[in-house]
Order: structure tokens, then sequence, then C-alpha cells
């Protein structure tokens, strides 16, 4: 049975950072692409980042590029995403998401299979 269990959110200011981490376990971490999404209240859940199997390709929405950077530890079975800059509009429910065996990272969520519980971003003006 596959899990993953994020962590890391919080309230901050703007411009502050986080670091969220998603855990995973239940099948082979480093056989699966990794991603991470967000929901703010009323909204969609929308894409964040994405990245491959080895870590070496990743993807990001064009309101994070140059801020967030998701990164992966698969000796540890983890997956991360760093969020620098943060500003309020970041606020959101964050979730990590696993794709499909030896797939590229995706950008839809449709891609992904297995989801987390979420993490809350709160970035106060």
């Amino acid at each position: 049975q596959v899990q993953l269990v994020e962590s890391g959110g919080g309230l901050v200011q703007v411009g502050d950072s986080l670091r969220l981490s998603c855990a995973a376990s239940g099948r082979t971490f480093s056989a699966y692409p990794m991603g991470w999404f967000r929901q703010a209240p009323g909204k969609e859940r929308v894409f964040v980042a994405a990245i491959s199997l080895s870590g070496s390709l990743t993807s990001y929405a064009d309101s994070v590029k140059g801020r967030f950077t998701i990164s992966r530890d698969n000796a540890k079975n983890t997956v991360y995403l760093q969020m620098n800059s943060l500003k309020p509009e970041d606020t959101a429910a964050y979730y990590c998401a696993q794709g499909r065996l030896g797939s590229l990272p995706a950008q839809r969520s449709r891609e992904y299979d297995y989801w987390g519980q979420g993490t809350q971003v709160t970035v106060s003006s």
C-alpha cells in the first residue's frame, strides 16, 4: 500500500522560505516520478513542480519558476519542495503525488495515481 506523507508547512511572512518534504512508502520510490500540486481555498488543485525518476529532469509552473526547487533523495524515499521568496498567493494546501511506473514527470493531475493528505502553507503579508 502506497503512502505519501507531507510535512514542513506552516505560517510564514512574505519573502520567507519553507521546505516541504514528502516521505513515500509502499513501492520502489526510485521507479516513479513525483510531483507537487497545490490548492487554494475555493480553487482547483494546480500543478507546482515535478521531477523525474533520477531527479535529472524537472518541470515547474510559471508562477513558481525561479523561486521553488523540487528535488528527491531516492535513498530516503523522499521528495522535497524548497520554496523561496514566498508570496501571499502561494498560500494553499500543498500535496505531493506519485506518478506511473517509469513515466516522465507530468503536469496533469490525472497522470498521478497516489496522493498525500496535504500540508498547509500560509504566507502572511
